[in-house]
């Protein structure tokens, strides 16, 4: 009797499934959100994989998606994993931020922490997920045990599968540029390497960010895209290596019905230790000015030479220029010894504890002092971190005594080529910008800075996970593309890339994306694509505690018409609202200053016009106001009419609401002061 090939075929494919498959995947362990909008589900399978998914009031928004670490020093933790048991926990405190967009931060949350053992090597790990109603966090912890002291964590098998098709808006990973790249709006199943936080819209509407928070001793994450819709997280080159106990980083996906929902969240500071430093009171938001936009547009150098920006003439110029206009500081970059042309990676001649021959550091701190301005010293390490390491207590020291109390530190190279030299004279190894030796090098720094009463201001960073709630001295960063791509050219950014920054990069934390372009030119009297009003609606939409009138003085002497708004706008805040706007097409932000009841509204669109209807239900009921407005002319265009502008006030109360008319690539800015 013959029997037919395909009868043969499904009988051995029978018998493979039967041997090989495991069984059905088990739900172990499960939770739900504070308010039971979120919950999710452990599942081991036949094989002792783990997964989890979440669910969002029923809907699936994360379907099972891989748990597990890969080791290079015993077992994976990818199989033969048993659950044990699991605790749960609830809380529900609300902490003050010393300086923040909100002054107030609740935390409430529901935690189970779930315990699993290797079968075969005996190996334990717990996985814990903290649920908010607005997002989660999960992380690994490896308890101490015996037979294990330390842990090579060469990736992880960590995966984020979005139930629903989506778009993505993303930069890419591991290129030479680190996060200076304008944001792609893909489909998600075209996403390639992507840094976070990556923000999805799904198509029936709803916001997912995913990112990180509390990156300390390890390596950031980036995601790959396996396949479809399935993001899997990869470590930056170098993997870990950790001692016994240890915590990975918390892997956080905020999810929300709408894109205010990502920019209102607080889960990942939530995510993070509270203040270790205690008083940080000597540090005080506020705006600066600078020798940096003249660098950029190379009217003067870092360099010493005829054209050397920091000089003491010019630095005095600058100073007065901020006490003129109330401003709290002034940044100099160029200061120090070592600069030459060629300090692009390569900054082995930098001084920090040194001025160049024509920078008086003694007079200038005095004549700062009595003009009741702060200077900000810049310490560009051309990437020789181990140098700049070396000399970290000298150049600190020397900050404390000239009263300099924020520092802007540089690391400029390109991604993979920091130098890394643990003994001097020794071999030079090279490192990431987010590797897990940078990762530990931005926290010595900062460490080395609270014992003198230093701020740091970080460009080309490592990723903002929410870190300033435990070391608040970290004010800033940069960690996107900023202003200067619009002195350069190659290419500006796009009135767009503004928009994004909103609901991508600053998610993570501040950024110092040095606003107040007024002149609108950029290197060789090239056109910035921005209105003028948009500049000032920069400063309410961009958060951060320190924000620089990036242009030259002799600029704002041209715009008299711009000083009332740059002069009163904040830095700081007693609480922030994302009032309207969608992913990559506008954002309209309201914050009420910290130390009034003024509240300031910023509208910026992209490249389209836009009438946006502002309720302003946001405003004391019980008072009235007066709305000091600075907008876009009614023919105003940022292609061929960016100076186009008109300011009005008008007396409003919460009841009201306010038509925005807001021109292509344009933007408008508020203030409402009470009126008694």
């Amino acid at each position: 009797m013959r029997l037919g090939w395909t009868w043969i075929a499904a009988c051995v494919a029978a018998t493979w499934m039967s041997v090989s498959l495991p069984a059905a995947a088990a739900d172990v362990a499960s939770l739900e959100s504070p308010g039971h909008v979120l919950s999710v589900t452990l599942s081991v399978d036949g094989d002792g994989r783990l997964d989890y998914r979440v669910d969002r009031l029923g809907d699936e928004v994360i379907a099972p998606s891989r748990l597990g670490l890969l080791l290079g020093n015993a077992r994976a933790l990818s199989r033969y994993l048993q659950f044990e048991n699991a605790e749960r926990r609830e809380e529900d405190v609300t902490w003050e931020q010393p300086w923040g967009e909100r002054r107030l931060v609740r935390d409430r949350y529901t935690e189970m922490t779930a315990h699993f053992v290797q079968k075969r090597s005996g190996v334990r790990v717990d996985v814990v997920f903290r649920l908010y109603d607005d997002g989660l966090g999960f992380r690994y912890a490896i308890p101490a045990q015996e037979g294990l002291d330390h842990v090579e964590i060469e990736d992880e098998l960590t995966e984020f599968t979005i139930a629903e098709p989506a778009s993505a808006w993303w930069i890419p990973a591991g290129e030479w540029n680190r996060y200076e790249y304008l944001y792609q709006r893909t489909p998600l199943n075209q996403v390639g390497r992507a840094h976070t936080p990556l923000t999805l819209r799904t198509d029936a509407g709803l916001h997912v960010a995913i990112h990180e928070a509390a990156l300390v001793d390890y390596p950031g994450m980036w995601l790959t895209r396996p396949e479809g819709q399935r993001l899997r997280a990869q470590l930056a080159p170098g993997g870990a290596k950790r001692s016994l106990p240890m915590t990975t980083p918390w892997r956080s996906v905020q999810i929300s019905d709408d894109a205010a929902g990502l920019a209102d969240s607080n889960l990942i500071l939530n995510l993070n230790e509270p203040n270790r430093l205690g008083d940080v009171s000597w540090f005080k938001p506020g705006k600066y000015a600078g020798v940096w936009w003249s660098l950029h547009l190379q009217t003067e150098s870092w360099a010493a030479g005829d054209q050397h920006g920091a000089t003491t003439a010019n630095t005095q110029r600058y100073i007065d220029f901020a006490a003129d206009n109330g401003l709290m500081g002034v940044l100099v970059e160029g200061w120090n010894r070592g600069w030459n042309g060629d300090w692009f990676g390569w900054g082995r001649e930098f001084e920090f504890a040194g001025a160049s021959e024509d920078f008086d550091l003694d007079t200038l701190s005095d004549y700062a002092k009595k003009k009741g301005v702060q200077l900000i010293l810049h310490h560009e390490t051309g990437c020789a971190v181990s140098r700049y390491e070396r000399q970290l207590s000298d150049a600190m020291t020397l900050a404390e005594k000239h009263g300099v109390h924020a520092i802007k530190a540089g690391y400029v190279c390109d991604a993979g080529q920091v130098q890394r030299q643990d003994v001097e004279g020794g071999p030079i190894r090279r490192e990431w910008h987010d590797g897990q030796w940078m990762s530990n090098h931005f926290l010595r720094v900062l460490e080395e800075a609270a014992k003198h009463r230093v701020a740091i201001n970080s460009h080309e960073p490592i990723k903002d996970t929410g870190l300033r709630r435990t070391w608040p001295n970290w004010i800033s960063r940069e960690g996107a593309r900023g202003m200067e791509y619009n002195a350069w050219g190659n290419p500006k950014n796009p009135p767009s890339h503004e928009v994004n920054l909103v609901y991508t990069r600053l998610l993570s934390g501040p950024m110092d994306y040095t606003p107040g372009v007024v002149s609108l030119k950029g290197r060789g009297d090239t056109p910035i694509p921005s209105t003028l009003a948009r500049q000032l609606a920069l400063y309410v939409v961009i958060y951060s505690p320190i924000q620089m009138l990036a242009d030259l003085p002799e600029h704002y002497a041209e715009h008299p018409e711009v000083m009332p708004f740059l002069r009163a706008v904040p830095t700081d805040w007693e609480s922030s609202q994302l009032v309207a706007g969608e992913v990559g097409e506008y954002a309209v932000m309201a914050r009420r200053d910290r130390n009034s009841s003024a509240w300031y509204v910023g509208a910026i669109t992209d490249e389209h016009g836009r009438q946006i209807d502002l309720p302003l239900s946001f405003l004391d009921p019980k008072r009235k106001y007066r709305a000091e407005i600075y907008r876009d002319g009614d023919d105003a265009d940022f292609r061929s009419n960016p100076f186009a502008f008109a300011s009005e006030t008008r007396t409003v109360t919460a009841a009201d609401r306010l038509q925005l008319r807001i021109a292509p690539g344009g933007g408008e800015a508020i203030r409402f002061v009470p009126l008694r």
